[in-house]
């Protein structure tokens, strides 16, 4: 026994541990190995419903036949989304006919990745249902108990999105808007379910169980039950997953007296749990768990030097900011040096009052108006302090060795308190000042076709942050709904691409956005980017204006935004040139697209909006055009544009077709592809290659997502 626990207490075999663990799951992920119990020719699945979710005439489900996967499903009528509604309960068996694909790949740099999320979930496939029966057998027993205490929850009048955030970490009842203003404030965490809520509730059980039980095995058995239970009503998320059998391992080391200290049980349920999933690694709660844990556990003598409870927290709350800035940069691109500040009124609030009062509610649902008045005070507050942004940073997206840099440059802070060298906060600082100004050090000009689908969207940077300029902003033509169809929330490209893509390339302002005309396609996002991002002066067409066009301006001068029109001007910023080719006036949108040519760094690039052949002819005509570098294909690849003629003069090297992937236009058309083929023109397409990025150096140098 001597033997065992003086091999439990060497550090040498938790570092081969961690060693082997990470050697495996690097491996796995490098070759993207996982084993499906389907092949993607299934055209009919079995299974039970883990999840389901109604958003207008959208069902999405989590079931599980011979594996968990993710089945969508669109209603065609409201009387099949009322049976949905009423009948069709997690737990239940059901038969779905459709078809069967993998997830695909972001197609914008840097942003969130939905197919490594679903890995994270060993989830490997995507079910499109055209047609869903529900099966005459008992429903899954466990997911029964599961369905009535959803159906307890929902029966709550005002708190029953919190309660059921907190129950069974299902977040859609929380109001998005709010839900913002929490991760603005760096207080997202209070809302995911964490190591912090797991713990807090385990203390509450034991608690409990202690003035029930004196056999203190047994008080530890029955809450292990009790976590084990909750821990399958949340669907064992990595940040409770670690919580729970961290727990475990320190009651086994209480009992047995083996003397392992908390570093060496964090290793073992880190190395544990990338062994079960190494996809964990593409999961973000299990990196904040885990990087967060680790700091604690490594710099716990700090937080133990003090004794007072907000000075303590004041600690904690610093070192688990500190050391997830650099996940903070990657995935949101921004940080908010208010967080430690505003963790100290947030967090016992959330934990010590809204947590615990949300089970104490589910029990006695005549508490909810004092939970809903908590909630309210504390919602309200966080919407007043979101709009504190003076000190939101916005950083750019961090190469794997800048993560390196921020780890090494935090850790070394972090060490200097422990001797109270508070001065060496500094050091970070500089850090923060350094990569803030580090589109400052850009040399070269960089152009980025944002995919935006079946859409227009393209970035150009200037060196040095002379200038931003975003020609166009893509846009989803929305068809006449419905009310029954219409979505809580509808999807926002702007939102969920174009935003956080600026954000990763640490741009904080547009000097001009250029609409080249008046279609959904190409300007339908321009009043959420005015909303929602600093814009210094918008640009139009000279053609007539159509009523989105009209719209926008509207909003322009309620904002007090500068705009123009342009058709033959020339626009400069600092040393550089941009030249409208336009001339005639069509009283045709995409005729009247703004045609814009500029020289970067030597680099010739044409943009032609929607104009088609007659515009090519026009510009050929007219204008004594160079060779072209870099073309961007009019209207997205139809054969409206793009002759052989046009080709031909202008001898594009490479041509984007910026088009959505299965369009109803069947865009870029065959003729067009030909055409590039026939003139050796290296073309790319959004719909194939996602985004695609050219940096404008000695030498250009191109990336694309895929």
């Amino acid at each position: 026994m001597s033997k065992l626990k003086s091999l439990l207490q060497s550090k040498r075999v938790y570092i081969i541990i961690l060693i082997l663990s990470l050697i495996y799951a690097f491996f796995i992920l490098k070759n993207e190995i996982y084993l499906s119990n389907y092949n993607g020719n299934e055209t009919k699945i079995n299974g039970f419903i883990k999840n389901i979710n109604i958003d207008g005439n959208h069902v999405k489900m989590v079931v599980h036949g011979k594996e968990d996967i993710i089945v969508n499903y669109y209603a065609k009528k409201e009387e099949e989304i009322i049976n949905i509604k009423n009948n069709y309960k997690i737990g239940d068996y059901i038969k779905i006919h459709g078809s069967l694909e993998k997830p695909k790949d972001n197609t914008v740099f840097n942003l969130f990745n939905y197919k490594k999320y679903l890995l994270s979930k060993k989830i490997y496939w995507i079910f499109t249902g055209e047609k869903i029966e529900k099966l005459d057998l008992k429903p899954q027993k466990f997911y029964l108990i599961k369905r009535k205490i959803i159906e307890r929850i929902d029966s709550i009048d005002k708190s029953s999105g919190y309660i059921k955030n907190y129950i069974i970490a299902e977040r859609n009842d929380i109001d998005p808007n709010i839900y913002q203003s929490y991760q603005s404030n760096g207080l997202n965490h209070l809302l995911t379910l964490s190591g912090a809520h797991l713990s807090f509730f385990a203390f509450i059980v034991l608690f409990i169980v202690n003035k029930l039980i004196s056999s203190k095995v047994l008080n530890y058995m029955i809450t292990i039950i009790i976590l084990f239970f909750y821990l399958l009503l949340t669907a064992s998320p990595p940040s409770l997953l670690r919580s729970f059998i961290m727990f475990i391992l320190l009651r086994i080391n209480e009992l047995f007296k083996l003397k392992i200290n908390a570093l060496n049980f964090f290793i073992l349920v880190f190395s544990a749990l990338i062994i079960y999933n190494p996809y964990y690694f593409y999961h973000l709660g299990f990196l904040f768990s885990f990087c967060i844990s680790f700091y604690l556990i490594i710099f716990s003598d700090i937080i133990n030097q003090y004794q007072n409870y907000f000075t303590k927290l004041f600690i904690i709350s610093t070192i688990a900011f500190l050391s997830s800035i650099p996940i903070l940069i990657n995935n949101f691109f921004e940080i908010n040096l208010l967080t430690p500040f505003t963790n100290l009124i947030f967090v016992p609030i959330f934990l010590l009052i809204i947590f615990p009062l949300s089970i104490i509610v589910f029990m006695i649902p005549m508490l909810d108006n004092l939970l809903y008045l908590i909630i309210n005070i504390t919602e309200k507050l966080s919407l007043i302090v979101s709009n504190i942004d003076i000190l939101v940073i916005t950083l750019k997206h961090l190469p794997w060795y800048g993560i390196i840099i921020y780890f090494a440059v935090i850790t070394f802070v972090l060490h200097s308190f422990r001797n109270k060298k508070y001065y060496r906060f500094i050091y970070l600082l500089i850090v923060i000042l350094i990569h803030y100004l580090s589109p400052l050090f850009n040399k070269y000009p960089v152009i980025t076709f944002i995919d935006v689908g079946q859409g227009d969207s393209t970035l150009i940077e200037l060196p040095h942050n002379k200038g931003n300029i975003l020609v166009d902003t893509g846009g989803v033509i929305s068809f006449s709904q419905e009310e029954w169809q219409k979505k809580k929330k509808e999807y926002s490209l702007a939102k969920s691409r174009i935003i956080p893509y600026l954000k990763s390339r640490a741009i904080r302002k547009i000097d001009y956005l250029i609409l080249t005309h008046g279609d959904y396609d190409h300007m339908g996002e321009g009043k959420i980017i005015i909303d929602n991002f600093k814009v210094d002066h918008v640009i139009f067409n000279s053609g007539n204006n159509n009523d989105l066009e009209k719209d926008l301006i509207d909003v322009l001068e309620n904002k007090k935004i500068s705009y123009s029109f342009y058709s033959q001007e020339k626009l400069k910023i600092k040393n550089y040139q941009f030249y409208f080719l336009n001339q005639k006036n069509y009283q045709n949108e995409n005729k009247d697209s703004l045609i814009i040519y500029t020289k970067l760094n030597g680099v010739n690039i044409l943009l032609m909006g929607d104009a088609e052949k007659e515009n090519e002819k026009f510009v050929v005509n007219v204008y004594k055009l160079p060779k072209m570098d870099i073309l961007k294909v009019g209207h997205h690849g139809s054969k409206t544009s793009t002759s052989n003629d046009f080709i031909e003069a202008i001898k594009p090297k490479y041509a984007v077709i910026s088009a959505g992937f299965n369009n109803r236009f069947n865009h870029p058309h065959q003729e067009v592809i030909d055409t590039f083929q026939k003139h050796d023109v290296k073309y790319f397409l959004t719909s194939i290659n996602g985004s695609i990025r050219f940096f404008l150096k000695d030498e250009i140098i191109i990336e694309s997502v895929r």
